[in-house]
């Protein structure tokens, strides 16, 4: 029988809006993790801004996802909800200034290609990154020498007080891999981007050249979560793992990326107590040969402290 709480979900949301313990591997790019309590997919602002007053209301945890990368999730799953915005919430729009309006669902390789079509640059660095605006928002993505922060205006917001609330980019305490929003945990509606005039065929063979990069150098045919570590001050995640000797080593299905070793891949049927296993493993080899300690940049979720 349903209870109270998840009635209230579905005469919010509609019930095909709501499904009960969906598995979160079906969710994540690692492909793995167990099922959430509930899964819910708003489509309006309306039904963001429910979710979340319910969720408060109600002493229920709350967790947002995009596409599921940068994620790994328990294998015993999550309690609460998980609120997905992807392509339920993926409206783009481009204007004749150079702005562009992005719902947080839009992936970052749609806003690029939309970027791309209206004959704008500024974004092309973000078009390779496996997530969301929103996402990148939240951590302030970057890649190939450009970050989020470097382009973005405002971002538009729910905060845990179910308030609208504009963040614009002065506010947002964009640093590396850290934002305003990720620490108030605000949940990004949408995103306001000011890009710059371009050659269309510069920035399409910029895209391409990035995607051949990517694809040479990264392990992008294995599930995965990006880059596992955050880059620490002065070297390079990959180099250090590389030299510590543990390019190819696993633990249950998880390995160490043999083609790029700042990646732990899926080598198929990995648990997340695989991965986060190897994760703990890595850091403490490289901190024992090199004395940097690895800080992973994976999020990690429903595990006991």
């Amino acid at each position: 029988m349903a209870s109270d709480f998840e009635r209230k979900l579905v005469s919010a949301l509609g019930s095909d809006a709501v499904l009960v313990g969906e598995p979160l591997s079906s969710h994540t790019t690692f492909k793995i993790g167990g099922p959430a309590d509930y899964l819910v997919r708003p489509t309006t602002v309306e039904q963001v801004k429910s979710v979340v007053d319910l969720c408060r209301e109600g002493g229920v945890d709350l967790h947002v996802i995009g596409l599921g990368s940068d994620l790994l999730v328990a294998d015993a799953g999550l309690r609460g909800v998980v609120m997905e915005l992807s392509d339920n919430f993926s409206e783009i729009h481009v204007d004749e200034r150079g702005l562009v309006s992005a719902q947080a669902g839009a992936s970052n390789a749609s806003v690029a290609q939309a970027a791309l079509e209206a004959g704008l640059t500024g974004y092309e660095f973000a078009s390779g990154i496996p997530g969301t605006v929103g996402g990148a928002a939240i951590m302030n993505a970057g890649a190939y020498g450009g970050e989020f922060a470097d382009v973005a205006l405002s971002c538009a917001c729910v905060t845990r007080e179910g308030e609208l609330h504009e963040v614009r980019a002065a506010e947002a305490d964009w640093g590396y891999r850290h934002s305003r929003m990720d620490d108030e945990g605000m949940v990004v509606l949408a995103v306001l981007l000011k890009l710059d005039p371009g050659d269309r065929d510069e920035i399409r063979a910029r895209m391409d050249d990035l995607a051949q990069r990517r694809c040479a150098k990264q392990p992008l045919e294995m599930p995965s979560a990006g880059s596992t570590f955050k880059r620490p001050e002065g070297h390079y995640a990959g180099k250090l793992i590389q030299d510590a000797g543990l390019q190819g080593v696993a633990v249950g299905g998880a390995e160490v990326s043999r083609k790029h070793a700042g990646f732990v891949v899926n080598t198929g049927g990995a648990t997340a107590e695989d991965v986060r296993g190897l994760i703990g493993l890595v850091r403490d080899s490289v901190f024992d040969e090199s004395g940097v300690l690895l800080e992973p940049e994976v999020r990690m979720w429903g595990f006991d402290r």
